[in-house]
């Protein structure tokens, strides 16, 4: 198929009108609905922003190429944008977009509709055909290049294709593929190739895209070669390249920084992948190519697999409370059946899964797939014995590290038994071994201080209120839905069957805190958070407002030393004020929806602000400022 079949002069659009990118979006979104091409206009537009999400698809030399594969598209086509100004694409390069693809995949796009879409990507890698496309008159001048040149690119890959000489010397190997595997995955192996040729380097490269695997490496090829370059954003089959030199990169990097992997990979430097649970013969932080490594990757990888069930699941249980409080509950007059299903998938199972999730991708981060299952049953245990995120933290690394242990103690086993290792040997031993440890030396001494800090609140009694507040509610900021949260809450709700209300209004504001300050901070303070933290401080005020206080994980546990005493401050602060303005809470959950049925409403939410005011700045002071991403 060519790829005029896709782009006609009905989706072609010769001067968009705005330069930013999401305005752009929306314009070319409007051109495929207006040809006809979408069965739904917002839900192919929230799929192309969310592709954006996961990274921009400005990729630099005046190029953008916004693309996503839903079923919202009703037949493949591509919409063409040029401007003469320039669109702030947020590109690799830092340089405006004067050129913007937008691809337009159906869910069951079939092979000849994504070689077509992949062509138009390493079309545009050359710079003669940017300048063709610049300059065109009109829409049928863009047609006309785009078919001369696209002839011309099919009969290279033909030549391409042509059998390898035997005797040749050996290749440089290299993978790419991207989430969606229509642009980026063939523009990096374009600028690869293009690059090798340039520099007179032999290469061969497998593409891992929306239409199957293209080009695969062999094993004898694999094993002639000097080295792998792996520029993906995806998981692909890395087995094959145990005890070969390989570069791991994004794919991003495949178009960027060519001549910089093409030339580590001719002097092998890069570390020997080892198969499953190690990529490195050095020390993990000589790696320039994984970015940030250790514990720091480690936990990342639990926190953004995690933030998924947090987010989900608790916007459930907040949609859950507009029934009203104890909808939920059966035995309750408010009693909604579709309230009490809501709150059953979002609390008592998404909710309840994220300590779990948590601790095994920290450990499968560590130990590769091998870690999952003994991180996840680590985690488990841990909330199931009341020890939360912290104890899920543990779990993670625990459970990591026994098995990159058991990894080292297994080397005996002979090579022709290796298929028993990730099956049989590592979750075996490392179950048994995360368990026992969990079981007797993490989760009993956590269960333990928690009863002891129960007694103690009870033991204050409402002889300063004030004390009591900025105690309560500083405990819910602590661990954040784990024991000492659970255990402040606990007595709130002990409080309010006493018919004391007042303490449970600063454990609520406690809680509410933690979330909405991080939010006001990802808002106010922006060199301060990644674009990816930005985007999930937008939930923190919905999640906040809910009275959810776990909204606030991701960000303590990628950052602890800074986020929770801040929250902590910010916490003690509000329920301090709420003590100081006696204010009074009946309802045992709700956030912002309930604060009607106290007794002092403006106070309280003034007493809310202020606490989250305080957290926003404390994390403007303490927290450092990031490197953007280009």
């Amino acid at each position: 198929m060519k790829i005029t079949e896709l782009l006609t002069k009905h989706t072609i659009k010769l001067q968009l009108d705005s330069q930013q990118k999401e305005a752009v979006i929306e314009e070319l979104v409007t051109v495929l609905d207006t040809a006809g091409k979408l069965n739904d206009k917002e839900g192919y537009k929230e799929a192309v922003i969310n592709r954006e999400k996961q990274s921009s698809t400005g990729i630099g030399e005046g190029i953008a190429i916004p693309h996503a594969k839903t079923v919202s598209v009703k037949e493949p086509a591509i919409a063409f944008g040029r401007s003469t100004a320039g669109v702030d694409y947020e590109s690799l390069d830092g340089q405006p977009s004067h050129l913007v693809f937008m691809i337009a995949a159906t869910e069951g796009a079939n092979n000849t509709h994504l070689e077509a879409l992949s062509r138009l990507s390493t079309l545009l890698m050359r710079e003669e055909i940017r300048k063709q496309l610049l300059e065109a008159a009109t829409e049928e001048e863009i047609i006309d290049i785009i078919n001369t040149h696209d002839q011309d690119d099919e009969e290279e890959e033909e030549v391409k294709e042509e059998p390898a000489v035997e005797g040749k010397p050996a290749k440089i190997l290299a993978v790419t593929a991207c989430p969606t595997g229509i642009a980026h995955t063939f523009m990096a192996a374009d600028a690869l190739k293009e690059k090798a040729k340039e520099m007179g380097v032999d290469i061969k490269v497998e593409t891992n895209g929306s239409s199957g695997i293209k080009h695969a490496l062999t094993a004898k090829e694999i094993e002639e070669a000097p080295a792998i370059i792996v520029a993906a954003d995806k998981q692909v089959e890395m087995e094959r390249f145990k005890g070969k030199h390989v570069i791991e990169v994004p794919v991003t990097a495949g178009i960027r920084r060519t001549q910089e992997l093409i030339e580590k990979a001719i002097n092998q430097d890069a570390p020997i992948y080892k198969g499953s649970g190690g990529s490195s013969s050095k020390d993990e932080n000589e790696s320039s190519d994984k970015g940030r490594s250790g514990f720091y990757k480690h936990l990342m990888s639990g926190v953004s697999n995690m933030l998924p069930f947090v987010v989900g699941g608790g916007i459930l249980v907040a949609i859950s409370f507009f029934w009203g409080i104890n909808s939920a509950d059966p035995q309750d007059p408010s009693f909604n059946s579709f309230a009490a299903v809501l709150k059953g998938i979002g609390g008592d199972n998404a909710l309840a899964l994220i300590v779990a999730v948590l601790a095994g991708f920290i450990a499968m981060s560590i130990a590769d797939r091998p870690g999952f299952a003994p991180g996840m049953v680590g985690g488990f245990m841990a909330s199931a014995a009341g020890a939360g995120f912290l104890g899920g933290l543990i779990a993670g690394f625990l459970a990591g590290y026994i098995v990159v242990l058991l990894k080292k103690v297994f080397t005996f086993v002979p090579q022709s038994l290796d298929g028993i290792k990730p099956v049989l040997l590592y979750p075996l031993f490392g179950i048994f071994f995360t368990g026992i440890i969990m079981h007797y030396i993490v989760n009993t001494p956590v269960k333990m201080v928690m009863d002891g800090l129960t007694h103690w609140l009870e033991s204050l009694g409402t002889g300063n209120l004030v004390l009591m507040g900025i105690i309560l509610a500083g405990m819910m900021a602590i661990d954040m839905g784990g024991p000492i949260n659970k255990a402040a809450y606990t007595f709130g709700l002990a409080m309010i069957a006493a018919g004391n209300y007042a303490p449970h209004a600063a454990i609520m504001a406690g809680g509410m805190v933690p979330p909405l300050g991080i939010a006001l901070a990802t808002t106010i303070f922006r060199n301060k958070f990644s674009k990816r933290d930005r985007e999930a401080g937008i939930t923190c005020y919905f999640m906040g407002a809910a009275f959810i206080t776990e909204g606030a994980i991701p960000f303590a546990a990628a950052d602890p030393l800074r986020v929770i005493p801040s929250a902590v401050i910010g916490a003690a602060v509000a329920g301090g004020l709420t003590e100081f303005f006696r204010v009074t809470l009946p309802a045992p959950h709700g956030g912002l929806f309930v604060f009607w049925v106290t007794n002092h409403p403006v106070l309280y939410i003034i007493s809310i602000l202020i606490g989250a005011i305080v957290t926003a700045l404390l994390l403007g002071i303490l927290k450092k400022p990031v490197k953007q991403e280009a």
